[in-house]
């Protein structure tokens, strides 16, 4: 589709040195608002795709485009800035700055982002109560929010994280193992706080695990191994 969200076609990747192919995707899309989730065994590439579709890594050949604009036309700059305008990126280690409390750190995409930030004020009336917002729909008690992160229980930092992807409505949300650390009951949780959010938002998510067991939470179900054509190039990895 033409207006698609995300765009990867005939996108081929290998690491720098390597002698065989990483990734080698056909077509792939994920469309505005949709929740997708990716799966796949470790060492697969699934990290390594969404780092491509976050135009963190540019691929050999192809296009990987998000809303119409090819992640390869931009400079190293000028993809930073995109980025942060249009993305939010949930990480497996949630990459919080542990000194900063809560709150500052839900706050950090709008420093770097005056689309986010306009948005996230034009929705709540302010930057802070924007942030409040979003921790609370992350089920976060306003006593955690002036905590230093460093301090936070693990749960806790991992919502801290999807409330600042959150911020400002990104149009893409991108989540990388996030309930890798969790037990069954918070995984549990953690997702329908998740896939709420992002359905309040407006925004789409691509959600990556080997964890086939969070499947079923989503209708769009995207297998790497099954589209990653370097899986069938005699010599490739998988």
């Amino acid at each position: 589709m033409a207006d698609s969200l995300l765009t990867l076609q005939d996108l081929r990747f290998t690491w720098p040195g390597a002698r065989r192919v990483c990734l080698d995707v056909a077509d792939l899309r994920v469309e505005r608002g949709e929740a997708v989730f990716l799966h796949g065994p470790s060492g697969c590439g699934k990290s390594t795709l969404l780092s491509l579709m976050a135009g963190v890594l540019l691929p050999q050949a192809g296009r990987a485009a998000l809303l119409g604009t090819h992640w390869g036309n931009l400079g190293a700059s000028a993809r930073d800035r995109y980025r942060v305008d249009h993305v939010g990126y949930l990480f497996q280690q949630f990459n919080l700055l542990p000194y900063l409390t809560a709150l500052d750190n839900v706050l950090l995409p709008c420093r770097f982002s005056t689309r986010r930030r306009d948005a996230a004020v034009r929705q709540a009336g302010s930057l802070r109560s924007a942030a409040e917002h979003w921790l609370t729909g992350m089920d976060l008690d306003p006593s955690v929010w002036p905590c230093a992160a460093h301090t936070l229980s693990v749960g806790q930092q991992q919502r801290v994280a999807a409330a600042r992807a959150l911020l400002g409505s990104p149009d893409l949300i991108i989540a990388d193992e996030p309930t890798s650390a969790l037990d069954e009951d918070r995984r549990e949780r953690f997702l329908d706080l998740l896939l709420s959010a992002c359905t309040q938002a407006g925004s789409a998510l691509v959600l990556v695990s080997h964890d086939r067991r969070i499947a079923t939470r989503f209708r769009r179900q995207v297998s790497l191994p099954s589209i990653n054509r370097a899986a069938w190039i005699p010599g490739a990895a998988g």
